[in-house]
């Protein structure tokens, strides 16, 4: 684990620590045969400004990152001592091959199918839970701490824990959809409910989907105990604006402002 990362908060600067999702610039390189931008640059930047760890999520298709990807950063990050390295996909598709060679400090498992754009709900219990439960284990036994990518469910979560996880990736893009609506505070409260009950497990809760420079605050301080934040295409897209070490230096603050008293 992060020596960084306290529970619930980044002990020194007791806010979430914040992992920068590196797709979206591995998909602006895959659009010309050029090798820019590169990801590594990427990643040196973003980690130089502040960020607490790198996020990539290999698809089968390599369309953003590919393999090659996963094992620079891997190789940079070793640099890099303080940051954590956390891989998601999903673990029946190519995964754990990752795993096995790597050893992160975080995966990431979600039930995304090749084709999607992207991800779009978390796994379900107890349809997924046998076919989970080996591939959790085999990831707990190389050292690799494990989290689910959920729904905002209550009732999941003893299911969750059951299996072994460790923590739990709240899906958040209905908060993102809702923010900013009459809906905002039905919807947050589902997020903080499945929050406490995750924490009355004894799990660790991330968050990600969507969350951007004006919904993150109002999400933090809403749902107790977020260990991290993962951040990936508002942040890239903030960054044609802003500039890249600029952009991850006000989501910080952005976290900041959710922990100040």
């Amino acid at each position: 684990m992060n020596p960084l990362v306290g529970v619930g908060a980044d002990r020194r600067h007791a806010t979430t620590a914040l992992s920068v999702n590196l797709n979206r610039v591995a998909l602006l390189r895959n659009s010309r045969p050029l090798g820019i931008p590169s990801v590594t640059r990427a990643a040196i930047q973003v980690l130089q400004a502040g960020a607490h760890g790198i996020t990539v999520h290999p698809r089968p298709d390599e369309r953003h990152i590919r393999a090659a990807d996963v094992h620079d950063l891997a190789a940079l990050l070793k640099d890099w001592p303080q940051a954590e390295f956390n891989i998601e996909g999903n673990p029946f598709h190519n995964l754990m091959p990752f795993v096995r060679a790597l050893r992160p400090q975080q995966v990431t498992f979600v039930p995304d199918a090749a084709e999607q754009a992207t991800s779009d709900h978390g796994w379900r219990f107890p349809q997924d839970a046998a076919n989970l439960a080996p591939l959790i284990a085999e990831a707990k036994s190389l050292g690799v701490r494990v989290s689910l990518f959920m729904d905002p469910l209550p009732q999941a979560m003893r299911a969750v824990r059951e299996l072994g996880a460790d923590r739990v990736e709240l899906y958040t893009e209905s908060y993102a959809r809702a923010h900013g609506t009459p809906q905002q505070a039905a919807v947050l409260a589902g997020f903080a409910d499945t929050a406490q009950a995750a924490l009355s497990e004894g799990l660790e809760l991330n968050a990600g989907h969507d969350l951007n420079r004006a919904n993150l605050a109002d999400f933090l301080r809403a749902v107790p105990g977020v260990q991290e934040v993962s951040i990936g295409h508002a942040l890239v897209a903030d960054s044609i604006e802003l500039g890249l070490s600029e952009t991850v230096r006000d989501y910080l603050r952005c976290i900041q402002a959710a922990f100040a008293r």
